[in-house]
């Protein structure tokens, strides 16, 4: 569920909101033309680090701007910066915006992510994301998308860039859980690539589909890696799937009001 504010509470929410927005709007043209001018002189990976200085900033003004805080645990269970052959493939809840711009400023490798190519279309920033190293597929053709995905995948890990993959596919709300898809666990097998799972409470403070933040915190909560060599693609993604949503309960016991009944008994 996402939570509504409260009657008469949402005008200073909401003008903090619009000023984020501006705020990315105003940021994202001079940095997104300066990543095209570098384009053509630049390696990947340096692009790859320009583009996360903007979501740096995004997330400077959303935590200065509209409150947002963030809670990261777990984070030396992946692969130092130091580590450079130590490939995984993220895994994490998917509730909002917040977590497709806050991951690449968290992790100390390269993100791949996996996306639709119809971003590409979106002034400026898809722009930008164009000149990435990264795997935009269409989502009508599906064979086709899994080859570009294996394909891919297989080559960017081998260069030491991790691939981020959402297994519901889409933003979930606060207390939902979307269908657990295997096409991270799929690539995981298929190459030999630890999956990390990852609990994200941002429907909290930025619900799906809205640009109206509200303050708090937001909590990232990163599990071990799974193994996934010589395994079944299913079963695989049932562990990541049986691990995200107990530990999003826990995170936000508030969101799913069953658990918290059900934990209660246990108690009394």
């Amino acid at each position: 569920m996402d939570a509504a504010p409260a009657p008469g509470g949402t005008l200073l929410p909401a003008l903090r909101s619009l000023l984020f927005v501006l705020w990315m709007a105003v940021t994202v043209v001079p940095w997104a033309t300066a990543v095209l001018l570098m384009a053509p002189f630049a390696s990947s990976t340096t692009l790859y680090w320009a583009c996360v200085g903007w979501l740096r900033v995004v997330m400077w003004g959303s935590r200065v701007i509209c409150g947002v805080q963030a809670r990261v645990s777990g984070l030396e269970r992946v692969p130092s910066a130091a580590d450079a052959k130590g490939a995984v493939l993220l895994a994490p809840k998917h509730q909002s915006t917040w977590e497709t711009f806050a991951l690449p400023t968290l992790m100390p490798h390269p993100l791949a992510y996996v996306f639709k190519r119809e971003l590409l279309y979106i002034p400026f920033f898809g722009w930008a994301m164009g000149r990435l190293d990264m795997i935009h597929i269409d989502r009508s053709k599906r064979a086709e998308a899994w080859n570009k995905v294996a394909e891919q995948g297989r080559r960017l890990f081998a260069e030491g860039i991790w691939v981020i993959m959402f297994p519901e596919g889409t933003r979930t709300p606060r207390g939902g859980q979307g269908t657990y898809k295997t096409g991270a666990s799929r690539l995981a097998v298929a190459t030999g690539v630890p999956i990390v799972p990852i609990a994200v409470t941002s429907a909290r403070c930025w619900p799906r589909k809205s640009f109206l933040l509200r303050p708090g915190v937001v909590d990232v909560s990163i599990g071990r890696p799974i193994h996934t060599a010589g395994r079944d693609a299913d079963e695989v993604m049932r562990e990541v799937e049986a691990w995200i949503e107990a530990e999003m309960r826990r995170l936000d016991p508030e969101a799913y009001p069953a658990a918290r009944a059900g934990a209660d008994r246990a108690l009394a």
